[in-house]
Order: structure tokens, then sequence, then C-alpha cells
């Protein structure tokens, strides 16, 4: 049986800068994606009809949540229904991704349902139709479905790569404090500031001459997230080290993977009930 897998990979914002609120409940924004090697693992086989099974260490933060308006499900039932698409698929979701965390799980889990079940249905892989359903279905996932370096603007949804240069392979630490920190409050909370553009060009040159504005009202809601980016940044050998996304997941990227697993270490042995992932950027 042919059974088909994706990684869902954790998304980053190495910086995210807010420029405005929009009339319609959004914001224009700018950020660097960047994605690491590792994250939610999405399978797909075979099946009559169209289901999805959740496992993983994070499975019981999503149990009471309705599958049929459960991302990857959304992203299944629009993708048969663009391409008139009869077969079913076994979907199985495993959650190794807090949720609510910032690093994009449920897009990343929408988009690799996306690439997977283009596989298993054998639908041309560049079809602008299914960057389309990405696009529908939210803010992030377009990016997450293409998962490379890009700066975009809007939404987060108007995509310019970015070679990824010597960031590739760069190591890479998240960590996340364990607290939810919903979008919706974070923006809401922003100050409506607007501190200037993000540059372009290099991203890392570009990231460590930007910021996230999220920062402050994610910090104001879970106060953890402070604590998180000053204990990476204390690090011997980190080049950067902030929140992504709306939070609260904190990343630090390190000179070599050495340095990396040595501030891992000092993380699980100073906040052992923290989320953890030693990782590499791709």
């Amino acid at each position: 049986m042919t059974v088909i897998t994706e990684i869902g990979h954790a998304k980053i914002n190495l910086a995210l800068h807010a420029r405005a609120r929009n009339g319609d409940g959004y914001h224009a924004i700018e950020t660097i994606f960047a994605f690491a090697a590792d994250g939610d693992r999405l399978t797909v086989a075979p099946a009559a009809a169209l289901g999805l099974a959740i496992t993983g260490p994070y499975a019981g933060a999503l149990a009471g949540e309705d599958i049929a308006t459960n991302l990857v499900m959304r992203a299944a039932e629009a993708l048969r229904a663009r391409f008139g698409v009869t077969a079913g698929a076994a979907i199985t979701l495993d959650k190794n991704l807090p949720v609510a965390s910032g690093i994009g799980g449920g897009s990343a889990d929408a988009a690799a349902a996306l690439r997977a079940l283009a596989r298993l249905w054998q639908l041309p892989a560049k079809d602008r139709r299914i960057l389309a359903i990405a696009v529908e279905l939210g803010a992030d996932v377009p990016a997450c479905f293409v998962s490379r370096t890009a700066w975009a603007d809007g939404r987060g949804d108007r995509l310019e790569p970015m070679a990824a240069g010597a960031l590739a392979g760069t190591p890479l630490l998240l960590v996340n404090p364990g607290v939810a920190c919903p979008t919706g409050p974070v923006f809401r909370g922003w100050d409506g500031v607007d501190r200037g553009p993000l540059a372009k060009g290099d991203p890392l040159a570009a990231a460590l001459s930007g910021r996230n504005d999220l920062e402050p009202p994610a910090v104001a809601l879970v106060p953890e997230i402070a604590e998180a980016v000053a204990l990476l940044a204390d690090q011997p050998g980190v080049t950067l080290a902030r929140m992504s996304g709306s939070g609260a997941t904190c990343f630090a990227l390190f000179a070599d993977r050495a340095a990396c697993d040595a501030a891992s270490a000092v993380v699980a042995a100073s906040k052992p009930q923290w989320w953890r992932l030693v990782t590499a950027l791709i």
C-alpha cells in the first residue's frame, strides 16, 4: 500500500514588523520566514473515505476539536473539491509541535497535507490551484507550503523567495514555556506604532537589524517569553535570540551544533518543564 509522508516544518519568523492595522481585521506585516528541518509528521494512505487520526505528544491539545474544522481536513476537502477527486485518504497527523505557539503548527500541517495528498492523488504539484487553496486557508499556509526562506508582506502571504545562503543548516534551538499564546489577543495588544520597514537582502543580516513587534504585547500576556528570550540570548555561541511569530515559542540560532546542544542542556537543567527542540534551518 502506498504511504506518503510529509513534514509540517516548524515555521520561524526571524523578524516580524507590524506596519498597520487594516480595516479587514488583519494587520499589514513584513516578515522573514525560515523553516526548521523538524516539525509535525503527516502520513497519507489510500482509503475509501477521507479521515484524520491525530497522534503524538500534543494530540491531547486537539482532543476537543471538531475534526471537520481541523486545517488538515479543510485542506483535504478543498483539494478534493477543486480537482474533482473522488478517492479518499487515511490521514495521520503526528503532533510534535505545541499548539498556539507561533511556529505555524496548524498552517504547516495544512501545507503538508496539500503536498502529501497531491502526491497520493497524482495531482500536478505546481498547479496554481493548490497554492490558491493555501492562500484561502490562512496567511501562513502559503509560506509553509513552500517551506523555504522568504521575505513576506501583506498579511504575510505575499512571498518573495530569499536565498537561504549561510542560514541553511544553521543549528536552531526552539523553546516554549508551555503557555498558549493565542494570536488574536497578541495582535490586538500591538500599540499601533509603525517602527519602520524590514530590510531585504541577506536574510540573517536583515533579521539581525530587525525585530519582532509582537514580542512586547506577547510578553504582557505571557511573561515567561521574556525569560525565555533572555535565557537563550545569554548562551555562548548564539547569533540571534527572539520570539517567533505571535509566541510563545522562542528561538536561538547558533554558530555551531555543539553550542546549540550546550544551550539546550542549560535550558533543560533550569527549566525542565519547558518544551525544547534542537534542530536546524533548511
